[in-house]
């Protein structure tokens, strides 16, 4: 009688194991979806953002300084700042928030030609 007593309460002791399992798989994947994929996203949009930049860029730092990019290296810009010639500051790739790329300005006198 003992046997039976110790074999139903396995029975349903490994359910609660299952069940606790799925629970914990389900928040797993949540988080993922949650936090993991749209930081992933996030870096891969950046990356491409940063590969994609050119001398004559319009870009704003992180900082909040908006600038023209003079010269483009492997990890770092020299970014121009105002008016004056004279303000050229060297900064990391990172620093870099958004980028503007300059329009083509084309008239309609342009477009007749």
């Amino acid at each position: 009688m003992n046997i039976l007593l110790t074999s139903g309460a396995m029975a349903n002791g490994t359910g609660g194991v299952v069940v606790t399992v799925v629970y914990i798989v389900a928040i797993v994947a949540f988080l993922y979806f949650i936090m993991i994929r749209p930081q992933k996203k996030e870096q891969s949009r950046m990356k491409d953002m940063l590969a994609s930049l050119e001398v004559g860029d319009s870009v704003c730092t992180t900082g909040g300084f908006y600038g023209m990019v003079i010269d483009v290296t492997d990890d770092t810009v020299i970014v121009e700042f105002g008016n004056n010639k004279n303000c050229r500051i060297p900064m990391k790739k990172e620093a870099i928030a958004q980028i503007e790329k300059p329009e083509e300005t084309t008239t309609e006198t342009d477009k007749k030609k």
